[in-house]
């Protein structure tokens, strides 16, 4: 068997996943699909928010919003949250669970193998517990039910 081979991605995460039994490989893919959508809706988000005709001293808005491709951890775990729940809806806890994730810190974890297989990358400034109790799983996925109190009941 070639170098090349043995060292390919789909090598280099099976040897993982038999290393780090802890988390199946749906999480795995999980995670890197939550950091894409995650980046797919800051990109939908407003690229200015500062107030017209206020200018810094170089002409540009004083309060423009300078995106960066890199993610947080916090940032991170609230995509996964949302895209947990966009995918699977009341069944996103369930889930997650069955793939080994059952807290914010698990996808600190996920994120940390992939980055220590050069499937990731971090900054400098990136440490590993940004990802620790980030949201409570218990009430995080479940849904968010509101009754207008306006609201009459009538048969």
């Amino acid at each position: 068997m070639s170098n090349e081979l043995t060292n390919s991605p789909i090598q280099t995460m099976r040897k993982l996943l038999k290393e780090d039994p802890r988390y199946k490989y749906e999480a795995y893919q999980f995670v890197r699909e939550a950091l894409q959508f995650g980046q797919q809706l800051r990109q939908e988000l407003p690229e200015s928010i500062g107030v017209e005709n206020d200018l810094d001293d170089d002409g540009f808005p004083a309060e423009t919003v300078v995106r960066s491709a890199h993610v947080t951890g916090q940032e991170l775990c609230e995509s996964c949250r949302l895209y947990a729940i966009e995918q699977f809806g009341l069944l996103a806890q369930l889930v997650l669970g069955k793939w080994g994730v059952c807290s914010t810190s698990d996808f600190g974890e996920i994120v940390y193998n992939l980055i220590r297989i050069e499937q990731m990358r971090k900054s400098d400034s990136d440490r590993r517990q940004d990802f620790d109790n980030v949201y409570s799983f218990e009430s995080a996925f479940e849904p968010d039910f509101r009754l207008n109190d306006n609201s009459s009941f009538s048969c």
